[in-house]
């Protein structure tokens, strides 16, 4: 079956389309401190290769822009940049100048209507987009009180407020996200955006939590609004290497057939009928297949039982017996060889095809 997108309006982050019928973004936020300026070339440089299309940096402060301006005139950007503003209007002003392709701002706590009327102002001349960002943790007391403390009616109207105040200052030129650490709020709130506007979402569960059970929360929530169409970009927000987050972001894609980007690895859970040191093959396999950016499905299967047959749709695979492993490509056996040749065979195999 195929998942009907809700169509939203098509924007543009630099040179990649979001929203319309474009793909859902993947995108990731650096982890570096913008003055690290050697740790942040090779966060950058990694993220890019792991295929992240949008790369969000935070700006806490003006000496921080001055460091970004130097990395955007070293041209390190292959990808759209955006710049994440919280509570000084003025570094958004500067962020904007210095040449980014977008920047997040939160207008609860920016400084009032003047202040987003100036970065709008700012940011129509520059043709750059803006993402309204409202979060569970940071919602104007004001708003909570006249929803007598409901989480998610204060994050739908707070949004919602966030909308009509720049439709009022005629920019739709932006996207929209609405996060909780809440996976149940999380999804009840962008299920009452979306019926109400035809902005892009950006989607994410904020604050996930550790790489194991944060991709876990993140694929639940993500993957349940994804499936109901909607999401134009997303993020998985994780405490942990923002190289995992991409994985996870296109992991998640690619489960709902949303994308087809990079290597998808199936292997058998393994039981007692599986050849020691099965776990240790799929991780040898999984480092070897990091960096292809092909569409690949690939299957590891530990013991005669979970062969070619349960894998015939793999493009490639292997299946481990006691003393042999069988190499196949599309369910057909090519050939068998020791296990101690396995990993080296089944790496030639893969060059071929890819």
């Amino acid at each position: 079956m195929a998942i009907i997108r809700k169509k939203t309006r098509e924007i543009k982050v630099g040179k990649v389309k979001v929203g319309g019928n474009n793909p859902v973004v993947v995108q990731s936020m650096t982890k570096s401190k913008l003055g690290n300026l050697n740790n942040i070339r090779v966060e950058i440089k990694n993220l890019i290769e792991c295929g992240c299309e949008l790369l969000r940096i935070a700006v806490p402060d003006m000496k921080s822009v001055y460091f970004l301006k130097n990395l955007i005139n070293e041209k390190i950007f292959t990808v759209p940049v955006i710049a994440d503003i919280q509570f000084d209007y003025k570094i958004a002003l500067e962020c904007i100048n210095a040449g980014v392709d977008g920047i997040r701002i939160n207008p609860g706590n920016i400084g009032g209507y003047d202040r987003v009327s100036e970065i709008i102002s700012k940011a129509r001349k520059k043709n750059i987009v803006v993402r309204i960002g409202v979060n569970s943790g940071s919602i104007d007391k004001n708003v909570l009180k006249r929803n007598r403390g409901n989480i998610t009616a204060s994050m739908v109207e707070s949004t919602l407020e966030y909308v009509r105040l720049l439709e009022s200052l005629k920019f739709y030129n932006f996207k929209i996200s609405a996060k909780a650490s809440s996976v149940l709020d999380t999804i009840y709130v962008y299920e009452n955006i979306s019926e109400k506007v035809d902005y892009p979402l950006h989607l994410g569960i904020t604050e996930a939590g550790p790489v194991f059970t944060g991709s876990i929360k993140s694929a639940v929530g993500m993957g349940i609004l994804l499936y109901k169409g909607i999401g134009d970009t997303i993020r998985v927000s994780l405490t942990g290497n923002s190289v995992d987050e991409v994985k996870a972001g296109y992991t998640i894609l690619n489960s709902l057939n949303l994308r087809k980007a990079g290597v998808d690895i199936i292997s058998c859970p393994t039981c007692g009928r599986t050849v020691d040191g099965f776990q240790q093959f799929v991780h040898e396999i999984e480092k070897l297949t990091s960096g292809i950016r092909k569409n690949l499905k690939v299957a590891v299967m530990g013991c005669i039982v979970n062969g070619p047959g349960e894998a015939k749709e793999a493009d490639i695979g292997i299946a481990f017996g006691k003393n042999k492993a069988a190499i196949f490509l599309k369910g057909r056996v090519i050939g068998r060889v020791d296990k101690k040749d396995a990993l080296k065979s089944f790496e030639e195999e893969l060059k071929k095809i890819i």
